[in-house]
């Protein structure tokens, strides 16, 4: 037999062949690390070479996977930690290896971010959810972070993430945020040293002769300039937060107060320092009352008697309230919007505030000064409140006394609120 006709019995390579031996690369590569290499990143010495090349290839990894990927990795380790002892720190000493060995808070962030989405997911990833926002806590102390302000002069990529995480009104366009940032206006944000390209959380600021009561107007591109100088009032208007992984760590009310503080160094001739906020779980809270409930709501005689006459729900109300918010609604109607928006923002659960923007105005020590009708008839002011906002009020004088009060159960109201 020939050498060509010994080939050609040769048979070729089976495609089936080659298909299963791609896909036991595959696995052996998704099975990366093994356990025993992933017990080393909690158990291992910091010194250990052999633990801290995993850690290093582990975070390069989870940097560069998918979801699929980035829960996997997530769930050998909340495999191998429930069988750990708890009171060792076997975690805290997990989460700074892999920080010592990428030199990057954003993994630990966006780790903390992906444990929060999938803890309900994952078995036995909520305990390291916990461990790591114990040390996220102490590395994102207060103390730690800068205050800069922020400009149309500052870095494109920077102004950029203004855009993306803007979470109260919608930054439409560069000419949108040139206003938003421009000269007789004040953007200022948290700044981590570890974190220098990425904001923590920024509020903007607007001056007016008055309490603002419409955030269109507020933010009106042709509207004439207030002048600073001669301002009475800071107005917040947004402020957002654009960490996930930092939930539930709060620093946002130690931003406000030292944005007063320079705020009143630039200018001294400012009285006043209010919020025009939206009021975003009115609408969804209203519509889930049913009749009795909201006869013990109303307050007023007449809406209580309206509820009786016509058997009224809190649906039938956040109906009414939708269709008067862009037409010119009956006085009536609209002060029973307005009272019921104020009982809803002193309604507290689990001794805080329902509303999650009360929650966090209340808590820093302002006051809920004033609610305004149609003061945000934008899709979205109208789907969550019917387009009312409140003004929170912080008086430097009284935070501490409000808190008090909050403490107690009571939630401090100026003026304006008396007679709801």
């Amino acid at each position: 037999m020939t050498t060509s006709e010994q080939q050609e019995q040769v048979p070729p390579p089976s495609s089936s062949g080659t298909i299963l031996s791609r896909l036991s690369r595959w696995l052996d590569r998704d099975r990366w690390p093994a356990a025993d290499d992933t017990r080393s990143l909690f158990t291992a010495r910091p010194t250990d070479v052999a633990a801290n090349r995993v850690a290093k290839t582990w975070s390069e990894r989870y940097l560069a996977g998918d979801d699929d990927q980035k829960r996997r990795l997530l769930a050998g380790l909340a495999e191998v930690s429930a069988v750990l002892d708890p009171s060792e720190g076997y975690g805290l000493r997990l989460f700074r290896r892999l920080y010592a060995h990428t030199d990057s808070l954003e993994l630990l962030v966006q780790m903390r971010a992906d444990m929060l989405r999938w803890r309900n997911q994952v078995a036995g990833l909520t305990v390291l959810e916990r461990e790591l926002k114990t040390l996220l806590s102490s590395w994102f102390d207060v103390g730690m972070l800068e205050l800069r302000r922020i400009t149309w002069d500052s870095p494109a990529s920077l102004l950029e993430k203004l855009i993306i995480y803007e979470a109260v009104h919608e930054i439409r366009s560069w000419d949108d945020l040139r206003n938003r940032v421009a000269e007789h206006r004040r953007c200022y944000a948290f700044f981590h040293p570890r974190m220098e390209k990425a904001p923590l959380i920024f509020v903007e600021v607007a001056f007016s002769s008055h309490m603002a009561d419409n955030v269109q107007a507020l933010l009106d591109p042709d509207a004439p300039a207030d002048n600073p100088d001669k301002a009475k009032w800071a107005i917040f208007y947004s402020i957002s937060n654009t960490q996930r992984g930092l939930r539930g760590i709060s620093f946002g009310n130690f931003l406000l107060k030292r944005v007063v503080e320079e705020l009143l160094e630039e200018f001294p001739r400012l009285k006043g320092f209010a919020t025009l906020s939206p009021i975003p779980g009115f609408a969804n809270w209203l519509a889930q009352q049913d009749h009795e409930t909201m006869l013990d709501t109303s307050t007023d005689k007449n809406d209580r008697q309206r509820t009786r006459d016509d058997g009224l729900t809190g649906q039938d109300w956040a109906d009414q309230l939708q269709q008067a918010a862009t037409a010119e609604p009956d006085d009536n109607l609209k002060r029973s919007g307005l009272r019921l928006a104020a009982h809803y923002l002193k309604t507290m659960k689990h001794d805080h505030p329902l509303d999650p923007v009360a929650r966090f105005h209340l808590g820093n020590g302002a006051r809920i000064e004033r609610l305004n009708w149609a003061a945000d008839t934008s899709t979205k002011g109208l789907a969550q409140s019917f387009g009312i906002m409140a003004n929170y009020v912080y008086d430097l004088d009284q935070l501490d006394d409000n808190l008090e009060q909050l403490a107690a159960g009571k939630i401090k109201t100026g003026r304006n609120m008396r007679w709801m």
